[in-house]
Formats: C-alpha cells, sequence, structure tokens
C-alpha cells in the first residue's frame, strides 16, 4: 500500500495535537513516529490512560471505552486528503499506530 511517507494530522481544541509519518502498513493498521504539537499536553494522560487500560481490557473494557470516547471526543483524525469518519488511535511516546475508517465503525 502507498502510506509510507504520509503525514496524517491529529487535531484538538486547544490546537495541532501532533502529526504521525507512516512508516509501515500492516493492514488494517498503520504505524507511524508520533511528533507532538501544542495540543498534545492537553490529552497526553488521556492517551497514556487508555494504552494502560487498554494491556488489560478484559478486567476494564467499560473504564476503557470511557476514557476512549473522551479521546474521540476531543481529537480527530485526518489523512493527507482530509478528516476521517472514524478511527482508533493509540499514541505511546513517539510511536502511535491506528486504523480508520471513511464511514463510522460498526457497534
Amino acid at each position: 500500500m502507498g502510506f509510507q511517507g504520509e503525514v496524517w494530522q491529529v487535531r484538538g481544541a486547544d490546537g495541532p495535537v501532533g502529526e504521525i509519518r507512516i512508516e509501515e502498513a500492516d493492514f488494517p493498521w498503520l504505524h507511524g513516529h508520533f511528533t507532538p504539537g501544542p495540543g498534545y499536553a492537553s490529552v497526553r494522560e488521556l492517551f497514556a490512560r487508555e494504552l494502560a487500560l487498554l494491556d488489560g481490557i478484559d478486567a476494564h473494557v467499560e473504564e476503557w471505552e470511557a476514557v476512549y470516547a473522551e479521546i474521540e471526543r476531543r481529537v480527530s483524525l485526518s489523512s493527507p486528503d482530509g478528516p476521517v469518519a472514524e478511527f482508533l488511535l493509540h499514541i505511546d511516546g513517539d510511536r502511535a499506530w491506528f486504523r480508520w475508517s471513511d464511514e463510522p465503525f460498526e457497534d
């Protein structure tokens, strides 16, 4: 797939949250280097909490869903072609991985 080298934007109400430069495409996931922007400080702890809960999701699925709903409320993801309808994004330090859809995910 032709995703390598693309730069995807993570945006929030407090400004640009960061950029993800795609380094690997492993359908349906894209992986890349995350460069934080000025808005990242306002959501950093949400992403840290989301990853901590994801590690033991079987025991914490409802709490993970609540934290991830807050991430979805506070940030958006845009491809080089524009905003995507829905996404599942993880950020850990300078690494990010995500999947996306041009249409909402099915429940």
